[in-house]
């Protein structure tokens, strides 16, 4: 095919994606999963099941059709009376809110809504890997800081920190925007009241946008507490705050998301939706809608199923990380979300093995090839959320996922038990 049809400057250099590679190699080898965000057990509340098999099978037959492009009316007006209380703002359902396709197209609507070409955007690091090329694919130029250990021997998340000075050295006239992953994927720090303020301050000084990821805001280890960023003084007149249905009741597959602001910005995102897929399905929008009233009458009751949820997950993280410990690896206990970022290091694995081709790239790329192929583990390179210059900044560490059956998690820790047993026998 002529260079007439190669494809166009926007998307050059943006054709690999982590997800693609290693869900196909999950695909391929049938490893214990580990690496992707969803959970292999019946998750998801049974009120919000139920709502979808209502809206679906009922006798409302307009839930088949069309809904308004820019949210339905019944959800819409939810998030309004849910975000009106977390934020501390009156939220207009009509003008203040966008739901979309996942909080994956919330993004994009962001970074095509408000980013022009030249427009630097500030990216902590680690970031969701969608982060960099969306800013490309807008004509943005990324620039990215990476949140750093504050000692040697990091044992938590909240050990990770940004550096005060480095941070406000970002920012200059040609900064437009800055994402802020909270709590982070993959790491699992939750940012701190001081932090946020120290990131507000910055946006305020220099009238800087602020795109806040927040799905994973009901996935909180006490003591922690989300704190959203849109709540400070000021701040939410320059914030998009984004979530996700997917991370808020367990259903990634219904891709249901929003972003939440003011409606200066928000028309933006709008007229970016209204032009590339206009409108979501109405009977997910419906059930999810339904979701939100029966939870927001239990915010903060024991029949919370943000309450349960987080419980549940608190026994599955601290399996996990003794999982780790005891084989030998250094796990970062993640203060949210419900991934684990560990240290291999002290893991002697020859990866020259001529059995097992591992490919290129950085190091945790080769190890989590090597995982899937050889130990039949399934888990993520971490480096995946870095950009090219901090790589090897997660160069030995993985990403693993605990939001997993306990059968799933009995499996993973026989393989684990066994190759440190291997490796302790060939010290010998």
């Amino acid at each position: 095919m002529s260079k007439k049809h190669g494809p166009p400057k926007r998307i050059q250099g943006l054709d690999k994606n982590v997800w693609v590679e290693f869900v196909g190699l999950s695909l391929e080898y049938k490893p214990v999963n580990l690496g992707q965000g969803f959970p292999d057990f019946a998750a998801p509340p049974s009120h919000v099941v139920e709502s979808l098999t209502k809206a679906v099978g009922g006798p409302n037959i307009m839930l088949h059709q069309y809904t308004r492009g820019f949210g339905h009316p019944r959800l819409v007006q939810a998030l309004s009376k849910l975000y009106t209380q977390l934020i501390g703002v009156d939220i207009n359902p009509n003008t203040d809110i966008l739901c979309t396709v996942g909080g994956y197209d919330a993004l994009f609507c962001c970074f095509m809504g408000l980013i022009e070409e030249g427009d630097e955007v500030i990216i902590i690091e680690p970031y969701f890997d969608c982060y960099e090329p969306m800013t490309r694919m807008a004509g943005g130029v990324p620039v990215f800081i990476p949140l750093q250990p504050k000692h040697d021997n990091v044992t938590s998340t909240k050990d990770f920190v940004l550096d005060p000075d480095v941070l406000a050295s970002k920012f200059t006239s040609k900064t437009k925007a800055l994402v802020l992953n909270n709590p982070n994927n993959p790491l699992g720090k939750v940012f701190q009241r001081s932090e946020l303020e120290m990131i507000a301050d910055l946006c305020k000084k220099h009238d800087v946008i602020c795109i806040s990821d927040e799905v994973y805001e009901w996935l909180v280890y006490s003591p922690m507490e989300h704190i959203r960023i849109a709540s400070l003084p000021g701040m939410w007149d320059r914030t998009i705050t984004i979530g996700s249905a997917g991370k808020t009741f367990s259903v990634t597959g219904w891709k249901l998301g929003w972003s939440i602001g003011p409606a200066d910005l928000i028309r933006n995102l709008m007229t970016v939706h209204q032009n590339s897929l206009y409108t979501i399905p109405t009977p997910l929008q419906e059930a999810c809608a339904i979701g939100f009233e029966t939870e927001i009458e239990r915010l903060g009751k024991p029949n919370s199923y943000f309450k349960e949820l987080v419980t549940l997950l608190e026994g599955k993280r601290e399996r996990m990380a003794k999982m780790l410990t005891e084989v030998g690896m250094v796990p970062f206990m993640p203060e949210g979300g419900y991934f684990m970022m560990a240290d291999t290091s002290s893991f002697n694995v020859d990866l020259d093995d001529p059995d097992v081709d591992v490919g290129d790239g950085p190091k945790d790329y080769k190890l989590v090839r090597w995982l899937i192929k050889k130990k039949g583990i399934g888990a993520i390179p971490p480096s995946a959320f870095y950009s090219a210059k901090h790589k090897h900044l997660a160069e030995n560490y993985i990403r693993l996922c605990f939001i997993k059956e306990d059968t799933t998690l009995d499996r993973a820790e026989k393989i684990f038990k066994e190759w440190h047993e291997e490796m302790e026998l060939a010290k010998k």
